[in-house]
């Protein structure tokens, strides 16, 4: 029997067979796929020939192609949809794969080949794109470890390898602590908790074969939980349960691998000649230097931490005047910022959720990509990895752009969080090759019948996901190592995080926000509620983000600390945390920057394109609105369409003329009057 995963794929669009794929298939696929590509790294760099571009960089490109369809196909079930079969898959595929990549950037005579075309870089008649993939072909060799010999060699390698596999242990170290926990509600145990609320605990109670409503890890059930649950006790439980995972002790307990993590990737950055792994991780961003991403931090700390002390100052006062002594505690701050936010705005979340139906905001987020850059979604039939899934093809006049993929609703088998990935990159090498784009997040799904309703929050991150994916199908460039999301980390959030802008456009929630039972749109005056309420509560959402981001990068910026646990204290203490907030990411399940490199010393990258975001609105509103053509026409062209083929700064500036300051952020947050 041929593997479905190594046939040619007989599918709409050319998805993959997730009908025909078994979790049986994945192992020896990969392995087939890993054979081929060495055989194809070893023909390239044993050509007799002189290199070329094409028989080089161009076969570099193409040489992992079998390998990249599988894992893209692998990874995308197994984030989604574990089991333990899957979850033993990515334990044997990490050091597999760490071992391949180390072998190409050990590769000397490839190596060579790289080098030969850089030293020849100006004389080779290359297209400005090429001299970036060249470029950035033979900085990912040497920061890979190209130029090292001898044991050095081998213990990057090493290194490498061990880190692959921490990276794995730690997600689903994560996932089981998730997966595992949940808190009963008896019938006295639901005061003050919204019809929504309860309904949501109903369903997730079905999930996990309780008798009744459950509280889950589910940010999209406990965060609801937290804001409107009357009892104390059981809020302080729910609260330190979430604030625990991957810190409980035994087997999934993260707090070693943190440890060993930050040591290795300090023996990273040592022997590739890098003072510390911020340096090293930093080199390639925009940012540049842990200098340069402290002082943008700081700068929104201090207004942020003044607004949050001014808040809690006031939540406290309630807090008493209930009748509890003592401080107020971070199991406390959303309940009662949930009770001032509707004294101060008159708005509620239970009046508010029935308006933000998740289909609607799915249509309205496909309306927007209509309006700004003529893009057209029509539903698809196609095989799905779990029913959950939908399929939409995207057009533009009548052309196939892309496949798009929504797997919206939380469960034990998914990662928390949300994210977006291609399956299939775009890229013309082999062909007009048209992505294959995933949006996945954690909705609390409804009872079987019922509308799925979203928070404001929710809302918000499924804008800021299909961003990123508008990124990945407007992707137009040759290679696909530079294609769509493949930039500086400081700069991938800047199209996830504009397009969270046009959920705020009146025009928008007027005609999307539309009530899941009358079918009528939000009232003027509850519309306006909720937009003048979009920065209530700033202060302690940027404080728990920025002091995430702080204890990232302070983490990497010297000596690894024995003890993640006192250092991330220290950090905390010294920037004056607030007693009654908490990291957003606390290190036993900082997921960002444990689960693998991608946001390691990078975590800030969120606030340095927020940056970019907020000035990059304003240039629409600038032109006349929301919708202004030119300046769309002008934000594909400069930026969605060119993934990494130019440097991101340049990007930037060729769309807005300039780079921008922080001034932009603190008014979009409205901390600008507290600095």
């Amino acid at each position: 029997m041929t593997n479905p995963l190594l046939a040619d794929w007989d599918t709409p669009f050319g998805l993959p067979p997730f009908d025909q794929i078994t979790d049986a298939d994945f192992s020896p696929a990969v392995d087939a796929a890993l054979a081929e590509s060495r055989e194809n790294i070893a023909a390239i760099a044993d050509n007799p020939d002189a290199p070329t571009f094409e028989n080089t960089i161009e076969a570099l490109e193409l040489a992992d192609e079998t390998l990249g369809r599988v894992l893209g196909a692998f990874y995308g079930v197994a984030g989604a949809d574990s089991n333990p079969a899957r979850e033993a898959l990515q334990r044997e595929f990490a050091p597999k794969l760490s071992a391949y990549f180390s072998e190409v950037s050990e590769n000397k005579a490839l190596f060579a080949r790289v080098e030969t075309l850089w030293a020849a870089r100006d004389t080779l008649d290359l297209t400005d794109e090429q001299q970036r993939v060249l470029m950035l072909a033979r900085r990912n060799f040497v920061r890979s470890g190209a130029l090292l010999e001898g044991d050095d060699a081998v213990a990057l390698r090493d290194v490498k390898s061990r880190l692959s596999v921490l990276g794995t242990e730690f997600t689903q170290n994560l996932l089981a602590d998730e997966r595992e926990w949940f808190m009963p509600l008896a019938a006295g145990d639901m005061d003050g908790l919204p019809d929504f609320v309860i309904a949501t605990a109903k369903a997730a109670g079905k999930d996990k074969g309780a008798d009744g409503p459950v509280v889950t890890l589910s940010r999209s059930l406990i965060v609801p939980f937290l804001q409107f649950s009357e009892r104390r006790d059981l809020r302080q439980k729910a609260y330190e349960a979430w604030a625990a995972r991957g810190a409980n002790g035994g087997k999934t307990d993260n707090r070693a691998l943190a440890a060993e993590t930050l040591k290795l990737r300090e023996q990273r950055a040592d022997l590739l000649g890098y003072e510390t792994f911020a340096d090293f991780k930093l080199e390639t961003e925009m940012a540049g230097t842990p200098g340069a991403v402290r002082d943008l931090l700081m700068k929104v700390w201090k207004p942020a931490k003044s607004a949050a002390e001014s808040d809690a100052e006031v939540l406290k006062r309630m807090l008493h005047a209930d009748g509890w002594d003592g401080p107020l505690e971070p199991w406390d701050w959303r309940f009662y910022s949930e009770k001032r936010r509707k004294e101060l705005h008159d708005l509620d979340e239970a009046e508010l959720k029935p308006y933000l139906q998740l289909d609607r905001m799915i249509e309205a987020s496909f309306a927007c990509a209509n309006r700004l850059f003529n893009l057209e979604f029509a539903p698809i039939e196609g095989p799905i990895y779990h029913p959950d899934v939908r399929l939409w093809e995207v057009s533009r006049n009548g052309e196939h752009v892309a496949v798009f993929i929504g797997d919206y609703f939380a469960r034990g088998s998914k990662r928390s969080g949300a994210w977006c990935s291609a399956m299939r990159p775009q890229q013309r090498l082999s062909g007009d090759v048209r992505p294959h784009v995933v949006n996945v997040c954690n909705f609390a799904k409804p009872a079987e019948g019922k509308p799925a309703l979203l928070s404001y929050d929710d809302a918000r991150t499924l804008f800021h996901e299909f961003g990123h994916a508008l990124h990945q199908m407007l992707s137009d460039v040759t290679y696909e190592s530079i294609s769509g999301t493949s930039v500086a980390r400081d700069f991938v959030e800047l199209p996830s995080q504009l397009y969270e802008h046009w959920l705020e456009v009146p025009e928008v929630l007027a005609e999307f926000a539309t009530h899941s039972e009358t079918g009528e749109p939000m009232p003027k005056d509850l519309l306006d509620r909720m937009l003048a309420a979009t920065t209530y509560d700033m202060g302690f959402q940027t404080v728990e983000y920025v002091a995430s981001a702080l204890v990232d990068l302070e983490f990497h910026n010297g000596p690894a600390p024995a003890d993640p646990m006192q250092k991330q204290a220290e950090i905390l203490e010294d920037i004056g945390m607030p007693h009654a907030i908490r990291m957003r990411h606390a290190t036993p399940h900082f997921a960002h920057v444990f689960a693998g490199d991608g946001y390691s010393s990078g975590y800030y990258s969120y606030m340095w394109s927020e940056v970019m975001d907020a000035d990059a609105f304003a240039a629409f509103e600038e032109a006349g609105g929301p919708f202004d053509p030119e300046t769309a026409k002008r934000l594909e062209e400069t930026v969605l369409s060119s993934g990494g083929s130019v440097d991101a700064a340049d990007l930037y500036t060729a769309f807005r003329g300039r780079l921008p300051g922080v001034e932009a952020l603190l008014k979009g947050r409205g901390l600008d009057h507290s600095a």
